[in-house]
């Protein structure tokens, strides 16, 4: 297949080069020449405008920093994306997939908008996960050569931005834990403790808590809080205990002391016999 591949900053150039290991023919544009001259090197193509690369590919693969500046590159390759697919693998907030793909419709191509749930190093993993939105038979057409930025590629939406929210879905997680985890880290460093003692012997317990979002993603798609066991009243005086440690240690208490206030407004409002589901009433629209 005849791949086009617009912007080669390092997870640009990872895409390109699996792709070109994998025997596909593949033209390359960036706006610094000599970022290409790896993949030239190699048995790419390299073409001076984003509509000379896209003018004879079937797969027009997009990785730059910025949604805004992907837009403005499918403007630029303009009518020459008419019966091509465009899969867009360029991070930014929902709405600019929208209009990319309202973008690339209009010029008469095809539109998947893909989130890289890796670094650089992990494309053409089979573990690596990337979801794509978009129609699915676009999908589905082109699936097996997809496969070989990411074993674990998965259709999630006919909508493209949905897999956008997905990926900010899964950084969101990412960050709570990481902060939690670094706030325990403070405190069981300055107890003297070896972090990776703990983490072996607590390894059951860490593992546990992911096993959790399940059970509360039901929850919250049933709008069903009330239970029997670990309800938000008995939160509280855990969260006491570790501020009180966290201060008389000198550890930052803004994390559990944000925490503390979650749970008491929803003790507030009555909700002490629910699960910690019962929060997602903070964090939703206002």
């Amino acid at each position: 297949m005849m791949i086009a591949v617009l912007g080669l900053g390092e997870m640009g150039s990872a895409l390109a080069a699996a792709m070109l290991d994998a025997g596909h023919e593949i033209t390359v544009w960036n706006r610094s020449v000599d970022k290409a001259e790896p993949l030239v090197s190699g048995g790419a193509r390299l073409a001076d405008s984003p509509e000379a690369a896209v003018r004879d590919a079937q797969l027009v693969i997009v990785n730059v920093q910025d949604g805004a500046v992907a837009g403005k590159l499918l403007a630029a390759a303009g009518t020459a994306l008419a019966g091509r697919t465009v899969v867009n693998l360029t991070d930014g907030p929902s709405e600019q997939a929208a209009a990319a793909a309202e973008l690339v419709t209009d010029l008469g191509g095809h539109y998947l908008h893909g989130q890289i749930m890796t670094i650089a190093p992990g494309i053409g993993s089979p573990d690596t996960v990337i979801f794509y939105g978009g129609p699915r038979e676009v999908f589905d057409r082109h699936e097996p050569v997809l496969r070989i930025l990411g074993g674990r590629g998965t259709h999630v939406s006919e909508d493209p931005s949905v897999s956008l929210i997905y990926g900010m879905a899964i950084h969101d997680i990412m960050w709570g834990l990481l902060n939690g985890f670094l706030h325990a880290a403070a405190l069981l460093r300055d107890a003297d403790l070896p972090l990776t003692r703990f983490t072996e012997q607590a390894e059951p317990s860490l593992t546990a808590l992911t096993s959790l979002f399940p059970m509360l993603a039901t929850e919250i798609d049933r709008a069903e809080y009330a239970t029997p066991y670990g309800a938000l009243k008995h939160h509280l005086p855990s969260i006491d205990d570790l501020i009180a440690e966290s201060h008389s240690r000198g550890i930052d208490t803004e994390l559990p002391t944000y925490t503390r206030k979650l749970v008491a407004d929803a003790l507030s409002a009555g909700h002490g016999d629910d699960s910690y589901s019962r929060l997602i009433e903070h964090f939703g629209p206002r």
